[in-house]
């Protein structure tokens, strides 16, 4: 027995034991992942208990048809006219986002119009006003009184027009040159200062009549000896104290624009126009293209805002 037990082989089991890897990083990954899609996930809640009704209908209704839009185009593919309906970046806001130039009828709150009425009003009043202290001038005046036939004033949809005309034998300026007549220089020099008593800018133009000018075939003509004249006509007023920084616009219009429209040859289309323009006039020159609708949207913008800021919380 002792023989069988020492001839058996002895057997030497080693167990190596092996490190575990490293797990690597990919948990953190994917756990940022979560956190960023909750974090989304809440805001995009936030913002949807915040918007009105008219935002999340508006949206439903763009996440109706997507693909189509995409890829036929028109309203909503990146266009600027298309406006998601109660949108914009003020929720609390119940008018939306509002195409810029473009105002709706039931947008303008009667409070705006009334605002916007008022305001043309008092500046008619204004300019009527200067009417009236022009023609107590003119009368007073016995310079201007001699000439008060050349002398036409109205209120315009422009704002109030003064215009100087020719007479057949009393010229304003010197035949076929932009050189003014001494007695015109009085008739500028004793408007241009009554026109500082208001703050309205003014635009000048100069008119001929339909007869053309002797040497136009040379480059020079009815256009450029109108606007020659009307810029002559502004130094004149300057020289009578009106403020320089007044004039917003000097233009010749030849005879494109005729006072008788009956005889094209008349005395009368020969003249100066100086137009003290309203507010409505002054920003169609000065807003470069845009429409006064730019404006009363900024108007009821503003108003929107007061109203937010005077509202209880």
């Amino acid at each position: 027995m002792a023989d069988d037990l020492a001839q058996r082989p002895i057997v030497i089991k080693r167990i190596k034991k092996k490190a575990s890897g490293h797990h690597g990083g990919a948990w953190k990954i994917a756990y940022a992942d979560f956190v960023t899609a909750m974090m989304a996930f809440f805001l995009l809640m936030w913002l949807l208990s915040s918007a009105s009704q008219g935002t999340l209908q508006g949206i439903s209704d763009y996440f109706k048809t997507p693909l189509k839009v995409a890829l036929s185009g028109g309203s909503g593919s990146g266009d600027r006219s298309s406006i998601i309906k109660g949108g914009g970046t003020d929720f609390t806001l119940q008018h939306g986002q509002v195409q810029k130039g473009i105002i709706k009828e039931e947008q303008v709150s009667s409070k705006t119009k009334r605002i916007i009425q008022e305001r043309a009003e008092r500046e008619r009043i204004k300019l009527e006003g200067l009417k009236k202290k022009i023609e107590e001038a003119i009368e007073a005046n016995p310079a201007l009184k001699q000439y008060e036939n050349q002398l036409l004033l109205d209120i315009t949809n422009d704002g109030l027009r003064i215009q100087i005309v020719d007479e057949q034998n009393r010229p304003m300026f010197a035949i076929g040159r932009a050189e003014l007549q001494p007695y015109t220089k009085t008739i500028l020099r004793e408007i241009g200062i009554m026109l500082n008593d208001v703050n309205n800018k003014i635009s000048l133009s100069g008119h001929t009549d339909a007869r053309q000018y002797p040497r136009g075939d040379k480059g020079y003509s009815n256009w450029e000896l109108s606007a020659d004249r009307a810029n002559a006509s502004r130094r004149e007023l300057i020289a009578g104290g009106m403020d320089a920084n007044k004039v917003l616009q000097v233009i010749g219009l030849s005879s494109a624009v005729m006072h008788d429209t009956n005889d094209p040859f008349n005395p009368v289309n020969r003249r100066i126009s100086i137009v003290v323009m309203n507010e409505k006039a002054e920003r169609s020159i000065t807003m470069k293209g845009h429409t006064i609708e730019i404006d009363m949207q900024d108007e009821i913008n503003t108003e929107l805002l007061q109203n937010r800021e005077e509202s209880p919380l």
